[in-house]
């Protein structure tokens, strides 16, 4: 499970090194596609419940589950990019977001809560804690210290065999409640965290969710083994932060 989480990394950071305004995100879901079976993967997200594409693509206020499209990215786009492979029987599935140049202060500060949130929540992924415990993690540190909205309709997942799979993963809860985490569990982990209102709705394509506002979300996801004591990070970010310091045309100063 570890190679098929570290390859998502692998294929997120080849869109990170290309992504710049004038690109179309059709053009950088056919550059992760290509890159996953080039490693003799197959992408998770074709063809699963229908949906027509090997990554989700979400650009501003599209949460999660973005159609690729061939709309021009520009200056100040803020682009989440979320993919998975299936490589050995297994799945890997992981997201981050990227800035195209300066999105503004107040949207670099959410990317930079929201990444935050993904290791609170991933602090509490250990045996004896309950699925209650990485939600609260995320909830408090997005909504007590700076008011956005945390996404209920969408959740993190159980990961294995298949792609989604028990228990569900909220990124809000109480602590102590929900279902007990027990050791070599995998789960992924993606707090999905918007700069306005909680609320989303489903755009016509029926798989786009947008936030009810308009306003900006933020998206990142870790796949994580449940161990004693620490969890253990199976996919890795380390290619994608190397590849957005590297393109002239992305923001990495939000969490530098």
């Amino acid at each position: 499970m570890r190679e098929s989480a570290l390859l998502v990394g692998k294929a997120i950071a080849e869109v990170a090194k290309i992504i710049r305004p004038g690109v179309t995100t059709a053009y950088l879901d056919k550059v992760a596609d290509e890159f996953i079976r080039d490693n003799k993967a197959t992408p998770s997200f074709k063809n699963f419940k229908g949906y027509p594409f090997a990554s989700c693509i979400s650009v501003n206020d599209a949460v999660v589950h973005g159609f690729p499209s061939n709309v021009e990215l520009k200056e100040g786009d803020v682009v989440s990019v979320d993919i998975g492979v299936y490589k050995n029987a297994f799945h890997g599935d992981s997201a981050y977001t990227l800035a195209l140049g300066d999105p503004g202060a107040e949207v670099l500060q959410l990317l930079k809560v929201t990444k935050e949130s993904l290791y609170k929540g991933i602090e509490k992924a250990v045996a004896g804690n309950r699925v209650g415990d990485i939600g609260f993690a995320v909830q408090e540190h997005c909504e007590k210290h700076f008011k956005y909205g945390v996404v209920r309709e969408l959740v993190g997942h159980g990961l294995g065999k298949s792609l989604h799979e028990d228990p569900q993963i909220p990124n809000f809860g109480r602590r102590g409640s929900g279902a007990k985490l027990h050791e070599g569990l995998v789960i992924a982990i993606e707090p999905m965290i918007n700069l306005g209102v909680k609320e989303v709705w489903y755009d016509k394509d029926g798989w786009t969710v947008r936030t009810k506002d308009g306003k900006v979300s933020a998206h990142y996801e870790h796949n994580v083994c449940v161990r004693k004591g620490k969890a253990d990070i199976l996919s890795s970010f380390e290619e994608i932060e190397t590849a957005e310091k590297n393109n002239q045309y992305l923001n990495s100063t939000y969490y530098e």
